[in-house]
């Protein structure tokens, strides 16, 4: 005779019950993985950046970076001069010579000419927060 195989939660083995449960799961994980955000507002990566990304995406708009960047999320912001900035929180470094961490990207945007100093990226005069500002809206392009 076979034995009654039971659950951990007491129950006999549903393999249909525990089927639904599993592919429920892996679908959360999934979402979670591949950035759903569920309706909800991105992180602000103030962590991170000691930024908000909400005020760094007005201060792209403001400072038309998109005059020389192709920036996702920013209306008109299709320029060609600058690298395009899709994924930037992805790649592994800043202006071709510098590690891609929050810390160097908000210098980076603070004054570029002081890292590169025959880059074509204009010192905007950007505060330091406004820099982090920007750097954590950057950080949301994954």
């Amino acid at each position: 005779m076979a034995a009654t195989v039971r659950c951990r939660c007491g129950a006999r083995l549903c393999l249909m019950r525990h089927l639904k449960i599993a592919i429920v799961m892996l679908a959360a994980s999934s979402a979670a993985l591949c950035g759903c955000t569920g309706g909800q507002q991105p992180r602000s990566y103030t962590v991170l950046t000691g930024g908000y990304a909400h005020r760094g995406k007005q201060l792209v708009v403001l400072y038309r970076c998109g005059s020389c960047h192709t920036i996702p999320g920013i209306p008109d912001a299709h320029g060609v001069f600058g690298p395009p900035l899709t994924k930037i929180a992805g790649r592994g470094f800043i202006a071709g010579n510098f590690p891609n961490a929050p810390e160097t990207l908000t210098h980076w945007i603070m004054n570029p000419q002081s890292m590169k100093p025959k880059t074509a990226m204009p010192d905007l005069g950007v505060t330091e927060q406004q820099a982090r500002d920007i750097t954590a809206y950057l950080e949301t392009l994954r």
